[in-house]
């Protein structure tokens, strides 16, 4: 569980060993963690690793280890069920539909992929940014002035405490397509309107991660191979009829 001001903000991925990625806002996802002293440094960018921007958004998470990433990314808004709804494809794919429902898994939010790729022939990595506010709260006069900007820089930088959960089922009797995902997920602290301002672009943009060692469902070798794996070219795994 991911909570906002000790209170619930989104469900997420059980440790059950063979249970499926999740990431499922609930009604504590209402509210932002910008930091207005450092509003001006992250609308003009990050070049590189800024410590001081670490630290002030370190204060507001819980104690523990985390592995700051900085790098580019290029959002897409995705819908809950709408074309290239991760949970609606390439989960269905691998796990089926809910065995109770008869339905995929839902997020309850839009959501930003942003990249993909090969970790071995049995395992890839999917990457998403998901808002702590739905787009549309936005107001569309800042998101017009990020967008104006971003067409003549790509450094403005958002900000997020992320997770990497490695998934896989039990079995793979009843899988289209058997293997293991890495889901690496960025909740967003700041930089909302931003995210969104890219996307209806189509511009890059920069993204100040936070990877907690501890809430991921991860190993420490397979959180080290993040900044590696993101690195690497886009790569797709196709669906399989």
């Amino acid at each position: 569980m991911l909570s906002l001001d000790d209170k619930p903000a989104y469900e997420l991925s059980f440790w059950c060993g063979t249970c499926q990625f999740l990431f499922q806002r609930l009604e504590g996802a209402n509210d932002t963690l910008s930091l207005p002293a450092l509003t001006e440094r992250l609308t003009a960018g990050l070049d590189e690793l800024d410590d001081e921007v670490i630290d002030a958004f370190s204060m507001l998470l819980p104690e523990g280890d985390y592995l700051p990433i900085l790098t580019s990314i290029e959002p897409q808004m995705r819908l809950p069920a709408g074309p290239g709804d991760y949970f609606a494809e390439e989960q269905v794919a691998t796990w089926g539909v809910d065995s109770f429902w008869g339905l995929p898994e839902y997020s309850r939010t839009a959501y930003y992929r942003t990249f993909q790729t090969t970790v071995t022939h049995q395992a890839h990595l999917y990457e998403f940014v998901v808002p702590m506010l739905p787009p549309a709260w936005s107001d569309k006069a800042v998101v017009a002035e990020h967008a104006a900007r971003l067409f003549t820089s790509s450094t403005p930088t958002a900000v997020a405490v992320s997770t990497l959960d490695v998934c896989a089922p039990a079995v793979d009797g009843r899988s289209e397509d058997y293997y293991e995902h890495w889901g690496l997920t960025h909740f967003l602290l700041d930089g909302h309107h931003k995210l969104q301002a890219a996307a209806q672009t189509g511009r890059p943009l920069r993204l100040l991660s936070l990877l907690s060692i501890d809430a991921s469902l991860a190993s420490r070798e397979q959180l080290a191979r993040v900044p590696g794996l993101r690195s690497q070219q886009v790569a797709t795994r196709p669906l399989r009829a």
